[in-house]
C-alpha cells in the first residue's frame, strides 16, 4: 500500500475504516494482557510463593517499562513509519509472551513482562497518533470511541480466556495466548494500515529516556517497596530523592532543547491539559480495581479463575453502554459536563463497593461492577478525544506518547499505591495468633498465602480472618478510588475547557491557550 503523506487524502479514503481495524487487533492485544494476568496472579501466587509486592512488580514491571518509553516510541513512529513501529511493537511484544510462557520463576515473570511493556510501548501512542491523520473531528470520536473499546473489551476478556487456561493448563498459558493475538495484529497492519510519518519530528534524546525510565522506576520500587521496610527506610526514601532528582532533570533538559523529546508547550495547552488529567487519574482508580478484585472474587468467595473472568462482565456490560451513549451525549451537554458525569459516576460505584462485607457475596460487586463500567466510558472516551482534539497535526505522535505515557503513569502509581495500601491493611488487620514468628510472616503476605498456610493447619479461624482482612483492605482501597474519582470530577468540572457545541478543536500555536466551541 502507498505511503499516505497528505492528511486530506487519507480522511478521504474509504479504506480508512480498514484501518480502524487493524488498530483494533494491535490495542486488543494490549487491553487484553492488562487484565489476563490479574487472574493469574493467586495462582501465581500459589505456585512460585510470590508475594504481594513480588506480584505488584509482576504488574509494574510492564507498566512502568511502557510508561517510559511511550514518548520516545511516539516520537520514533512519526520519523520512521507509524505501521512499521506498530509491527516492531508487535513483534517484541510477543516475543516477551514467550518468555513469560517459559519462565521458571518470579524474577524471570517480571523480565519478560518488561520486555512485552517495550513492545506495548510501541504500539500504543502510534495506535492514537493516526487517527488524526485518517479522520476528521466529525469522525474522530466515533473512531477514539472504538478504540477505547477495544482496549477495554480485554478488560472482562482477558480473565475469561485466562480463567479457562488456568483451569485447563499451566498458569504460563495466559503469556502463550498472547502470541497468535499479536500474529493476528502484525497481519492486520500490514494487510489494512496505510503507512504514515513525519520526518521532521524531534529525534529521541537516549538521556530523556533514561531520565524518564529510572525516575518512574525508582518511584514505583519506593511505593511497592514502602509497606515491608518502612516508609522513613533508607533506600525508600533515597528511591523517592532520586525520583525527585530525575524527574527535575528530564524537565530542566526538556525546557532547554529546541525541539524537545517532552513537549512542555503541550502542556500549556489547556484542552490537552486537563484531559490529560482525567483519563490519568480514571486510570489510577481503575488499575487499582483491577488489582484488588481477583483476590477477592478467587480467595474469599471462592471461585475458580474461569468464574472470576466472568464475574468481571458486569464492567464490560455498563463501558458498552457509555461507549454506544457517549458521542450522542457529548454533542447534546458537551465534554465537560459529559466527564465530569462520569468521574461522579465512577465515584459512586467505588464508594458503593467500599460498603463491601465478606457475608455481602456477589451481588453487590456485580451491581457496582456495571456502575463503574459506565462511569469509566463516559469518562475517558471524551477525555480521550478533547486531548486528541487539541494537539496540532505535526505533534499528533508525540502528544499522543505524553497522554498515554501519562496515563500508564497513572495505572502504575495506582497498582503501587492502593497495592501497597491493601498489602499494609491487610496485614495490620490478618489475626495471626497463635502462630509461629515464620509462619505468621508467610501468612502476612498475600490472602492466597493466608488461606494456604490456614489449609495446612487446618485453622478455620485464620481462614476467616484472612477473608476479613481482605475485605477490609479492599473497602480501603475502593474508598481512595471514591474520593480520587471525585477530586477528578471537580477539577473537570472547573477546568476542562468546552461547552454544549462539542469537543474542544486544537488551539492556535500562539496565544493564550483557551478553548473554543
Amino acid at each position: 500500500m502507498a505511503t499516505l503523506t497528505h492528511a486530506e487524502d487519507v480522511r478521504r479514503d474509504p479504506r480508512r475504516w480498514w484501518a480502524l481495524g487493524a488498530l483494533v487487533a494491535s490495542m486488543l492485544v494490549l487491553g487484553f494482557d492488562m487484565t489476563i494476568l490479574n487472574v493469574a496472579l493467586p495462582t501465581m501466587a500459589k505456585d512460585l510463593g510470590a508475594t504481594t509486592g513480588q506480584l505488584q512488580w509482576m504488574v509494574d514491571a510492564y507498566v512502568v517499562v511502557f510508561a517510559a518509553l511511550m514518548l520516545p516510541a511516539g516520537l520514533l513512529g512519526d520519523r520512521f513509519g507509524r505501521r512499521l513501529t506498530l509491527i516492531t511493537g508487535l513483534g517484541v511484544f510477543l516475543a516477551g509472551s514467550v518468555v513469560g510462557a517459559l519462565a521458571d520463576g518470579v524474577n524471570e515473570v517480571i523480565a519478560a513482562r518488561a520486555v512485552m511493556g517495550v513492545g506495548g510501548a510501541l504500539v500504543m501512542p502510534l495506535a492514537l497518533s493516526v487517527l488524526p491523520s485518517l479522520f476528521g473531528p466529525e469522525e474522530r470520536t466515533k473512531a477514539v470511541g472504538v478504540i477505547s473499546a477495544a482496549s477495554a473489551l480485554g478488560l472482562p476478556l482477558g480473565p475469561i480466556i485466562g480463567g479457562w487456561l488456568l483451569n485447563h493448563f499451566w498458569w504460563g498459558s495466559v503469556f502463550l495466548i498472547n502470541v497468535p493475538m499479536a500474529a493476528i495484529g502484525v497481519t492486520a497492519c500490514v494487510l489494512l494500515l496505510p503507512e504514515t510519518r513525519d520526518p521532521a519530528t524531534p529525534k529521541v534524546g537516549a538521556l530523556s529516556t533514561a531520565f524518564t525510565a529510572t525516575g518512574l522506576g525508582a518511584l514505583i520500587y519506593a511505593i511497592i517497596e514502602a509497606p515491608d521496610r518502612g516508609w522513613s527506610d533508607p533506600l525508600v526514601l533515597a528511591m523517592f530523592a532520586a525520583t525527585a532528582v530525575l524527574l527535575t532533570g528530564l524537565v530542566l533538559r526538556e525546557r532547554r532543547e529546541a525541539r524537545p523529546m517532552l513537549d512542555m508547550a503541550l502542556l500549556g495547552r489547556r484542552g490537552f491539559l486537563f484531559n490529560t488529567i482525567a483519563a490519568t487519574l480514571v486510570m489510577f482508580i481503575l488499575s487499582g480495581l483491577m488489582f484488588v478484585l481477583p483476590p477477592y472474587l478467587q480467595a474469599v468467595l471462592g471461585h475458580d479463575a474461569l468464574g472470576t473472568g466472568v464475574r468481571l462482565l458486569p464492567m464490560m456490560g455498563g463501558l458498552m453502554v457509555a461507549a454506544k451513549g457517549a458521542q450522542p451525549v457529548v454533542a447534546r451537554f458537551g465534554p465537560r459536563a459529559v466527564v465530569t458525569a462520569g468521574l461522579v459516576v465512577l465515584a459512586f460505584a467505588a464508594l458503593l463497593g467500599s460498603r463491601t462485607t465478606v457475608d455481602s457475596g456477589y451481588g453487590l460487586t456485580a451491581l457496582w461492577l456495571s456502575i463503574a463500567g459506565v462511569g469509566f466510558g463516559f469518562s475517558v472516551v471524551p477525555a480521550m478525544d478533547g486531548a486528541l482534539a487539541a494537539l496540532p497535526a505535526d505533534r499528533a505522535g508525540s502528544g499522543s506518547g505524553l497522554l498515554m505515557t501519562l496515563r500508564q503513569v497513572g495505572g502504575a502509581i495506582g497498582i503501587a499505591l492502593l497495592g501497597s495500601l491493601l498489602a499494609s491493611a491487610f496485614r495490620h488487620r490478618l489475626d495471626v495468633t497463635g502462630l509461629p514468628g515464620e509462619v505468621a510472616h508467610t501468612a502476612g503476605k498475600s490472602v492466597v498465602a493466608a488461606h494456604l498456610v490456614a489449609e495446612r493447619s487446618g485453622s478455620a479461624h485464620l481462614a476467616a480472618s484472612a477473608n476479613g482482612a481482605y475485605v477490609h483492605a479492599m473497602g480501603l482501597v475502593l474508598l481512595v478510588c471514591g474520593v480520587a474519582s471525585l477530586v477528578a470530577a471537580l477539577l473537570a468540572a472547573v477546568f476542562l475547557p468546552g461547552g454544549a457545541h462539542g469537543p474542544v478543536r486544537a488551539e492556535p500555536e500562539e496565544g493564550p491557550a483557551m478553548a473554543r466551541p
